[in-house]
């Protein structure tokens, strides 16, 4: 299974917080922010600040889509 962050992105457009606004309301690294924008793997804890801050759940910022099957039909 792959993530997407998406509907993070969509949400931050929705509310009309920049990225750089949420990496300091949330509390989170540039780094934390830079994975998440290359839909990358990035700490429990890291999700926990980004909804508390967000008042969110943790399925309104990240999608688990299925990885394409290579060679199958």
């Amino acid at each position: 299974m792959a993530v997407s962050y998406n509907k993070l992105w969509k949400m931050l457009i929705d509310k009309n917080i920049s990225k750089t606004e949420l990496t300091h309301l949330a509390g989170i690294t540039t780094n934390a922010m830079a994975k998440l924008g290359r839909n990358e793997d990035v700490r429990v804890k890291t999700l926990e600040k980004l909804c508390t801050s967000l008042d969110c759940k943790l399925d309104d910022i990240v999608e688990f889509v299925p990885d394409k099957q290579k060679g199958k039909r």
